[in-house]
């Protein structure tokens, strides 16, 4: 009998394409689908919730697919990781409803992390998971332009002109930025993200911080609605999905780190 699994899958994204099928280059999807295909001897799609970009990490991304294997549904992360190379992880496996997508759930809260690491030399230890910005950035100049985002808003200001969607609003429940000696962690919690919504977030905090911009001119780049008044798109290594929180449970990355 056919059942759907549901995943949370947490993944290096330095060596792959995102997270998408595509035709120049590995992606998570496309090792998922044959490492599944391995487990199961069926021919398996997995559905993500969120399509990460080339370089772009995840500590709590979710995907389901459809099997008729007699493994286990709980057992299924601990299959799959035998065969899953050591920069992608299964935290967690379930069975859900045969209608469940991760996609199209009345309740969503997503919360994303982008990391820079912020001294006059780079850290080596730090390039594949942080960008690194060599001018000192005024944190609390940061917030209070951050602060002008929260809410719901027209975000077409912060998404990348190839965006492919209709309706640009979106809301922010919460953006937090923290500074622990030269590592800055902007976080940013929401219903959903336009294209590289939050690395423009981040490209244009940064500029604050470096005092190109002043705090109040983010409100003015999000009344404009214009994407060129917007700072440049930050390098997508900095940016980590940490989790997706559904109306029926609540999982985060960050929050239950003893699954690690």
């Amino acid at each position: 009998m056919k059942k759907r699994i549901r995943l949370y899958v947490a993944y290096d994204g330095t060596d792959y394409c995102g997270w998408q099928i595509q035709p120049n280059g590995i992606t998570i999807e496309e090792v998922l689908n044959r490492r599944l295909k391995k487990l199961t001897g069926e021919d398996i799609h997995v559905i993500g919730a969120s399509r990460t970009d080339s370089g772009v990490h995840a500590l709590g991304n979710v995907a389901v697919f459809d099997t008729e294997s007699p493994i286990p549904p709980e057992r299924m992360a601990y299959a799959l990781n035998q065969k899953l190379p050591p920069d992608i992880v299964i935290v967690r496996s379930e069975e859900v409803g045969q209608d469940w997508h991760p996609r199209y759930q009345q309740k969503v809260t997503k919360t994303y992390e982008y990391h820079i690491f912020n001294a006059k030399v780079p850290n080596p230890l730090k390039r594949r998971y942080s960008t690194f910005v060599s001018f000192p950035l005024d944190v609390e100049k940061m917030r209070k332009g951050a602060s002008w985002l929260v809410g719901e808003h027209d975000f077409v200001s912060f998404c990348n002109v190839r965006t492919n969607v209709e309706d640009t609003v979106r809301r922010i429940d919460e953006i937090q930025i923290r500074e622990t000696g030269p590592d800055i962690t902007i976080q940013v919690t929401g219903n959903g993200f336009l294209y590289n919504m939050v690395r423009i977030i981040a490209g244009t905090l940064i500029r604050v911080g470096r005092g190109f911009y002043t705090p109040e001119k983010v409100k003015e780049i999000l009344e404009a609605k214009e994407r060129t008044q917007a700072g440049v798109t930050a390098p997508p290594q900095g940016l980590v999905l940490v989790g997706i929180e559904y109306g029926e449970r609540q999982y985060n990355g960050r929050k239950e780190t003893d699954l690690f």
